[in-house]
């Protein structure tokens, strides 16, 4: 099987077709990887996998990432959608997790071990908006002047889903569900070099805060300028998903976002995260505040469906 690579008009992503993701053999595969090194996001068009299909392309790039204690297999839904049918409102955890979403991000770097790949399927769309944004870090990087290059190099940040979700008007307790956990809060360098590729990425997104020698309005003001001068075209790709698409991308080099849609409709995705190796996404973990131990009794439901 010969896979036809098509480049999109951007710094980033490839269209992947002439390919079977549920019946790959190992040339096959291979050439997606190397694909995937390459562009940082790849779109399956028309795949339609069912959920067992998608664990287990998932899981040739590594360990399926546990986002819920109750998870039973590699991919959960990524939904506004209830068991019962209704979308959730916006008092709801489920509601404001997904909002939160809506800014730029890179999975999991709120957990000591970031996610180093993830990938969604398509499944109940809404009839507008929804779609997903993706944006080059490595693009951007090397669009930095020499100057702040050495200013950022060697500088790192704290990151904490309870920050971010705070920044986006939300306030949740410890639940040990999607991140809220009581580990404490990663302090992740500023600059990331991919392990595979050897490039050199930012590495920041809406986790990321109060970066050591700076006060907190210094950190806050350097990250949010240095954030939306990096997630501007030509390096930022836009997906805009059709039922059966599958999304790969390298959190270890880019940064999404959702886009925002009438959440009076549903809409449902299938995600996969993998877990990044210790090498490289393990992260040393500082007290937050926020993070208080897990009470059981107390906690909140996940605000996914698994």
């Amino acid at each position: 099987m010969t896979i036809s690579v098509t480049p999109v008009d951007a710094t980033l992503g490839a269209i992947v077709t002439d390919v079977d993701l549920a019946n790959l053999d190992d040339t096959t595969w291979q050439a997606v990887y190397s694909a995937f090194l390459t562009y940082g996001v790849l779109i399956f068009p028309a795949q339609h996998l069912d959920k067992a299909a998608q664990g287990e392309f998932a899981q040739l790039f590594g360990e399926a990432e546990r986002l819920s204690p109750r998870q039973t297999g590699p991919t959960v839904p990524i939904s506004n959608q209830k068991p019962d049918g209704s979308v959730a409102q916006p008092h709801e955890y489920q509601y404001q997790i997904l909002k939160g979403n809506e800014g730029w991000h890179t999975d999991s770097t709120y957990m000591p071990i970031a996610s180093k790949v993830a990938m969604l399927s398509a499944h109940v769309l809404p009839p507008a908006g929804g779609e997903t944004e993706f944006a080059d870090m490595r693009a951007a990087w090397d669009a930095l002047d020499p100057e702040m290059q050495n200013q950022l190099e060697g500088m790192s940040a704290y990151h904490s889903l309870y920050y971010s979700q705070e920044q986006a008007g939300f306030k949740h307790e410890t639940d040990n569900f999607y991140g809220l956990h009581d580990k404490g809060a990663p302090l992740r360098p500023i600059v990331k070099t991919h392990p595979e590729t050897g490039r050199k990425s930012i590495y920041t997104g809406r986790h990321a805060y109060g970066i050591p020698g700076l006060s907190l309005d210094e950190s806050a003001r350097l990250l949010k300028n240095l954030l939306a001068d990096a997630c501007q075209p030509p390096r930022v790709y836009r997906h805009k998903w059709q039922v059966g698409d599958i999304v790969v991308w390298d959190n270890r080099c880019l940064m999404h976002r959702a886009c925002p849609f009438d959440t009076k409709y549903p809409r449902m995705l299938r995600g996969t995260r993998i877990s990044g190796d210790e090498e490289t996404e393990l992260a040393p973990t500082y007290r937050d505040e926020r993070a208080v131990a897990f009470n059981p009794s107390t906690s909140n439901e996940s605000p996914l469906t698994v």
